[in-house]
Parts: C-alpha cells; sequence; structure tokens
C-alpha cells in the first residue's frame, strides 16, 4: 500500500472546500512524514478556477473512490519477455525469478500473452514433432542460443525453416533416403554423411561434439546455401534440447487470458480469484502495459486508504467508499452529520464561517506561515464562503483571519473579491445542470431526503430568462432521484437576498421554514444568503413540528 494520506472536500467543491483541501494537505506535508495529497470529488466552478489560476496553483486530482484498488498495493513486479524468445529462456528467466508465469508483451509493451511454466512444459511434451521449427517459424538464433552453438557459416536465405529435423544416425546412404530439401540435420563429424546432407540441399547441418568443419564443406555449404553451426553437446543432448529453441508465442496463453487494471477494486477482483486457481494474476495499465502481478496473499494484507476530510462531515456530501477507508481527521464548519468511525479520530468543527479560516489558525497555533500561494487560497475561501462578511455565518474570526492572510497573501480584499465574484458569477455559457450543481449538497432531515443548492451572482436578470427551465429540471431530478424537497438558492450580492426556488412532493415546509407563500414555486427572501445557518436550521424544524 502506497502511505499516502488523501485531504478531500465534498462533492460538487465549492472555493472553501478545494482551497481548503490544498492548504490542509500542505501544512500535513509540512509537519509529518506520510505524503499527503489534495483531492477533489466534482468539476471546478469558475470562481475556484479564477482563484488557483490567479495563484498559480495545480487543480487538485480527481478521485471517483476510496475504495482500496490494485494500484493502492505493493503487487509484484514482472519482467515481461519477448514473443520471441525461446521457451529455453523463458524457462531460464522463471527460474532465476523463482516464478512460474511470465507476461508476453509486444513491441509496445503490451500485453498479448501469457508463458506459464505449466503451459511450456505441458505443450512441448504434446506438440513434438519432427516439423516443429517449421510450424512455430523457430529463427536461427533462438536454435543457436538454445544449443549454445557457434556459426560456422550462415546463408543469408536462412530465416526460417521449413524442413523437419532428422538425426543422421545412421549409414550416410540410409540418410540420403530419409533427407529432403530445407530439412534441418543433426549430424557428428563424418565428412561422406555432411556431403550427403549437403547434396540433399539441407537448409540447417548442427554439427554435435565441438568438431572442426573441413573447407570443402565450409565451401560447399556456401554453394547450395545451408548454413552450419557447431554445438558442444553430444547428439542426444542437441536432439533433446533443440524443441526448446521454439519461440514462446507458439505455445504461450493467447485467449481468455484473466487481467486486471490498476484501476481495479480489491473486493470486486476477489470473486474472480475464487472462481479461478491461477497463482499469479497479471495487471495492466489504462494502456494494456503490464505493471506487475497479483496473488491472493496481495489481498490478506490490504491496508485501507487514509483519509481527511474538509468542509464537510456528512456521507452523502463525501466521497464513495468512505466506509472502507480509514477517516483520520475531520476539519469543518457546519453542522455535524452522520459519518461514524470505529476508532477515535481527531475532529475539528468550529462555528465560523468557512473552513480555511480554521485551517489558518491551524497553521499559526503550530507556529508556521503560510506561503503566499496557500495565504491566497484562503483568503479566496474565506470571501467566497462568508461572501466578503455579507452573509450571517461570518465571525469576527473570520475578518481577523483574512486581514492576516491578506498581508502574506499582498492582495487587496475589496479588489480581489471584485474580480472573483465577477469571474464565478457569470451564468453566459453554463448550462442548467451546471448551473444547479456547481454548489449542491445532499442533507438527511429525518427521513427526509433533501438537496440545496446555492449560486452566487450579480446577473439576475440573466437567471431570470431560465427560471422555468430550471424549475423543470428541479421538477425532473426530484422525481428521478427521490428527493422529498429540492432547493435552489439565487444569491443576489447587489441585493443581499436569495430567491428560492422549490420542487418535490415536500415543498410546502418553505413556506412554514420562512413564513413565505411559493409563488409559481419560488419565493424571494431578503437577507437570506447562507445556506448552513438559514436554511437548513428553519428547514429542519419545519419538518420535525410537521412530523
Amino acid at each position: 500500500m502506497k502511505d499516502i494520506i488523501y485531504v478531500s472536500g465534498h462533492k460538487n467543491p465549492d472555493t472553501d472546500s478545494i482551497c481548503s483541501a490544498i492548504a490542509y494537505a500542505e501544512f500535513k506535508n509540512r509537519i509529518g512524514d506520510a505524503p499527503t495529497l489534495p483531492v477533489r470529488l466534482g468539476n471546478l466552478n469558475k470562481e475556484t478556477e479564477f482563484v488557483l489560476n490567479y495563484f498559480c496553483v495545480e487543480s487538485p486530482k480527481y478521485i471517483e473512490t476510496v475504495r482500496t484498488q490494485i494500484k493502492d498495493l505493493a503487487i509484484d513486479s514482472v519482467t515481461p519477455i519477448s514473443p520471441e524468445i525461446s521457451l529455453k529462456m523463458a524457462w531460464s528467466i522463471m527460474k532465476k525469478h523463482n516464478v512460474k508465469t511470465l507476461p508476453v508483451v509486444d513491441e509496445r509493451e503490451r500485453l498479448i500473452g501469457l508463458a506459464s511454466l505449466s503451459n511450456i512444459t505441458s505443450t512441448y511434451m504434446d506438440i513434438w514433432d519432427n516439423n516443429i521449427l517449421s510450424k512455430s517459424n523457430t529463427t536461427l538464433e533462438n536454435i543457436v542460443e538454445t544449443l549454445s552453438a557457434k556459426c560456422i557459416y550462415v546463408s543469408e536465405n536462412t530465416k526460417n525453416f521449413n524442413g523437419k529435423i532428422v538425426v543422421t544416425a545412421m549409414q550416410p546412404d540410409s540418410a540420403r533416403e530419409l533427407i529432403e530439401k530445407d530439412d534441418i540435420i543433426i549430424c557428428g563429424d563424418r565428412e561422406d554423411a555432411q556431403e550427403i546432407i549437403l547434396d540433399c540441399k539441407a537448409s540447417l547441418m548442427i554439427i554435435t561434439g565441438k568438431h572442426d568443419v573441413t573447407d570443402k564443406i565450409i565451401k560447399k555449404a556456401k554453394e547450395i546455401g545451408c548454413s552450419i553451426i557447431m554445438t558442444p553437446y553430444d547428439t542426444f543432448t542437441a536432439a533433446r534440447l533443440i524443441p526448446q529453441s521454439v519461440p514462446v508465442h507458439y505455445v504461450m496463453t493467447k485467449d481468455n487470458l484473466i487481467v486486471f487494471n490498476k484501476e481495479d477494486l480489491v473486493d470486486e477482483i476477489k470473486e474472480t480469484m475464487l472462481q479461478t486457481r491461477y497463482r499469479s494474476y497479471p495487471v495492466v495499465d489504462n494502456n494494456n502495459k503490464i505493471l506487475g502481478s497479483i496473488s491472493r496473499y496481495h489481498l490478506i494484507s490490504k491496508n485501507k486508504k487514509k483519509v481527511i476530510l474538509v468542509d464537510h462531515n456528512e456521507r452523502t456530501q463525501s466521497i464513495p467508499g468512505l466506509e472502507d477507508a480509514e477517516l483520520l481527521e475531520v476539519i469543518d464548519h457546519h453542522r455535524i452529520g452522520d459519518i461514524q468511525t470505529g476508532l477515535p479520530i481527531y475532529f475539528r468543527n468550529e462555528p465560523v464561517g468557512c473552513t480555511a479560516t480554521i485551517i489558518a489558525s491551524i497553521y499559526f497555533e503550530n507556529g508556521l506561515r503560510p506561503t503566499k500561494k496557500i495565504a491566497g487560497l484562503l483568503c479566496s475561501a474565506i470571501i467566497s464562503d462568508t461572501l466578503l462578511f455579507k452573509s450571517p455565518t461570518s465571525t469576527v474570526t473570520d475578518k481577523i483571519m483574512l486581514k492576516r492572510l491578506s498581508e502574506i497573501a499582498n492582495i487587496d480584499v475589496d479588489k480581489f473579491a471584485q474580480e472573483m465574484f465577477k469571474a464565478g458569477t457569470s451564468l453566459q455559457g453554463k448550462t442548467l445542470d451546471e448551473i444547479f450543481n456547481q454548489d449542491f449538497k445532499v442533507f438527511k432531515i429525518g427521513s427526509l431526503k433533501v438537496g440545496v443548492g446555492q449560486i452566487t451572482t450579480m446577473d439576475t436578470e440573466g437567471f431570470a430568462t431560465m427560471k422555468n427551465e430550471m424549475l423543470a429540471y428541479m421538477n425532473e431530478k426530484s422525481n428521478s432521484e427521490n428527493f422529498n424537497l429540492l432547493i435552489l438558492m439565487v444569491t443576489d450580492l447587489l441585493k443581499d437576498g436569495s430567491e428560492l426556488l422549490a420542487e418535490g412532493p415536500e415543498k410546502y415546509l418553505i413556506n412554514k421554514a420562512f413564513n413565505v407563500q411559493l409563488n409559481e414555486s419560488c419565493a424571494y427572501i431578503p437577507g437570506l444568503m447562507s445556506r448552513k445557518k438559514q436554511v437548513i436550521p428553519p428547514l429542519t424544524a419545519a419538518a420535525t413540528e410537521s412530523n
């Protein structure tokens, strides 16, 4: 397991979620030994993109789950082999590395087959015949390597062999009856036998026992284009070894391979392993390049991914697979949600306007000064989440922290906030789905499933033209995803208030919670700026009273 700690904000991340994850990961890297990586669970909104570009900070890596994947395990490294190498060479590599299976790759290092000790030996026993070199397109190089031979003469025409293997352990005249054109002949040092072999126009003559070859024989071999090699082995050994010169591609398993991808979840590959009995399984990347092999014992030693949550503490807002991970910490400023842990963890929850305020405090409490870039990110998050202190969630602590951080980041807060809000609130070019989900959270209020999205904009006139389409979108989403209530807050930064759009079977709760009457599923509420402090609490109270 790669010992990485992941710092994650919530789904549909806003500026606070992203910037807090980056800043806290940086803090953990400065004080700890374990590498810490900020991650995101969704696409960046325009405001967050503006912030990251402004301070030249890379976007966190996107991940889909924290369930353990093959890439998280310390799988075995393997030595891939070429399909052209001989069985003897493959066997030697297996013995050297103490493995029973080798992946076979093409010239681009992509997996094309598997060569196992069992299929090499069993296939070798099953397919032996004297035409094996012809059938398998065995090369002269493989034969020379297998027989530890020395080349006496190599014909330019010798690339592959079309004939059968013949051992001339008989009188020369008897051999003449067996040898045909292009055959591969294993012989001794008898010159008369060698001449007959050449007369029959063999393609390869293998001389055993390290015997010299006369100039006369070499000259004649050149005339007919017959290659000559000399092996130190005796005739019996040479005849026994030569089938091992067959290339691996002839015997390897090519079809119905059981191969895992590095992204595969460990829990899902268990079933495949239970249904098959292989000792190991190849692991490839998304380009089908071999990365290693995995065996059953890797699953026994499985470790969980380590996770820190920022800016949320509710399971519905968090990363999929959290139940299979090891949750180390939670840093948040929202209500306490439903995440449970098996062991005590570091949990810090403060009633401030922004998670970034808490993280900045952690820096200073530990005697660390944020870098200029990190200070800029933390400033951006505070400005965004508090709407530059127009939100009722704002606290004196937020204001003090913003002033301190802005000095480090060297920014003019008012000027920067105006640029950031302008970049983030434009609705031009956005789809209904992008607008609704750019800052959307799901809450469990009693037995109710409630979704609340919020957009902060200076372009309320532009939104008015798409209001009916947005209500239709929300109605469809409510029905298809079984929401009891869906709300979209359209917060007007110029008027310091929000228009609520509501759909779902329990939308009557809006009337009760805010003492208003919905008009065509809409109601404007002056001073309503905060989802956390001004929407969820009254909705919770209204739902409780209704029950």
